[in-house]
């Protein structure tokens, strides 16, 4: 018999689904903890470990044997394969794939589309056997569309630019971006970005409607 342990103030949709069976042994047990807020269409299967706080969006699926830090959130169309450990205080955005045995630790935050990968040389038996998913470090920052290949470390802090293509280790505190991903900089170094992307807002004002604006609200 499946043993589920939620916390209290749990706020479910009704088409949320908590304590899925897995087809893999010994996943028999959930615990969710208190204050958690899982919306229509989510999936979570039994055998894993997820702490309080959790936030889910729409259609977002968890699989088994992960364990969950306190006050995560994971949007919608988001996969968490089984076997995952993920840290206090991370965000995981819309449409994004977290392979198994990948392991992020406290604060990092993944934008909209990021893919990780675990295996090596799909479809190859020895491959298979040795599958596993990447580290990212604590605080790490990884944009949109970004494809983080099995085996890479990213360093706690860093970031990591959109669509880049991550093939290889990238140290702490590090800027990185490109295919196949390159170091351009340091997070410590960013006074002139920051620079930059000021001057980018500010141009881009002008198009951005105010709540006012909107059709909508205009009713």
């Amino acid at each position: 018999m499946p043993d589920i342990s939620i916390g209290i103030g749990l706020s479910a949709d009704p088409s949320a689904v908590i304590g899925y069976p897995a087809s893999r042994s010994g996943a028999t047990v959930l615990e969710l903890g208190n204050e958690a807020r899982v919306r229509g269409g989510t999936t979570i299967y039994l055998g894993s470990r997820i702490g309080a706080r959790f936030n889910t969006g729409h259609n977002v699926v968890i699989r088994e044997q992960c364990s969950i830090g306190d006050d995560v959130s994971v949007w919608s169309n988001s996969v968490i394969d089984y076997s995952c450990r993920i840290g206090n205080g991370v965000k995981i955005h819309s449409n994004c794939y977290v392979a198994q045995y990948t392991e992020i630790e406290d604060g990092a935050f993944l934008a909209p589309g990021v893919t990780i990968a675990n295996d090596l040389y799909p479809g190859q038996e020895a491959s298979a056997e040795l599958m596993s998913g990447p580290w990212i470090g604590a605080g790490a920052q990884v944009g949109v569309n970004v494809t983080i290949l099995p085996y890479v470390r990213i360093g706690a802090g860093s970031l990591i630019g959109a669509g880049a293509v991550v093939v290889a280790d990238v140290p702490e505190g590090a800027v990185v971006y490109g295919n196949p991903a390159r170091v351009r900089g340091r997070v410590s170094d960013l006074t002139a970005i920051e620079r930059r992307v000021e001057a980018v807002g500010a141009s881009a004002s002008r198009f951005r409607r105010t709540a006012s604006d909107h059709p909508v609200s205009a009713r």
